[in-house]
């Protein structure tokens, strides 16, 4: 368990932050941005919980929010070593697979979709379509940041699954409130 006595420690002062084995990268490193729009996700998510009743979805997103923190933990250890221990947090195959079992369950009991639909209908609705539009974003800065530094290729696994997700969770609250809002191309011209 993290233990933290003191919230300020002035390391950063100099535009750096520490990497999980101790080596410091500057605040702008393309490591640090994929760190920092995964915690900006966490967020979205964490805005979208707000807005759900407990239990159910609300639940499942504390999950993916606690999966998030270990993705971020993942982002901050440099290596080629991939493999999990006990003193390194990776994220894994089996949670890319959670993920894509928990979509086919909400999608089975869920007409296909006919037109595209525009991230609204109810408010929890909408803000877990925020949600998924922040993953899709640090999906790819996750993606640019592993281009010039080795990074776990599952993350970029797990965020592509989470944004299928996440818009499947958007419809998921929808349906029992009227279902999706639909786009209408060209209606307003």
């Amino acid at each position: 368990m993290v233990k933290l006595n003191k919230i300020y420690t002035r390391t950063g002062d100099d535009g750096t932050t520490g990497l999980v084995d101790g080596s410091r990268v500057a605040k702008t490193d393309p490591r640090m941005a994929a760190i920092g729009d995964v915690d900006e996700a966490n967020s979205a998510i964490g805005l979208a919980i707000a807005a759900l009743e407990a239990g159910g979805t609300a639940a499942a997103l504390t999950r993916i929010q606690n999966d998030l923190f270990d993705l971020g933990a993942d982002l901050a250890t440099p290596g080629e070593d991939f493999a999990p221990s006990e003193m390194t947090l990776r994220i894994v195959a089996t949670q890319v697979a959670r993920l894509e079992v928990e979509i086919d369950v909400m999608n089975s009991g869920m007409p296909p979709l006919t037109s595209f639909i525009l991230p609204g209908g109810t408010t929890a609705a909408a803000a877990i379509h925020v949600a998924r539009a922040t993953v899709r974003r640090a999906e790819r800065t996750v993606v640019a940041a592993a281009q010039s530094v080795s990074l776990n290729p599952l993350t970029v696994s797990y965020l592509n699954r989470l944004s299928d997700y996440l818009f499947v969770a958007a419809r998921f609250v929808n349906q029992s409130a009227g279902g999706d809002v639909l786009w209408v191309p060209g209606a307003s011209r």
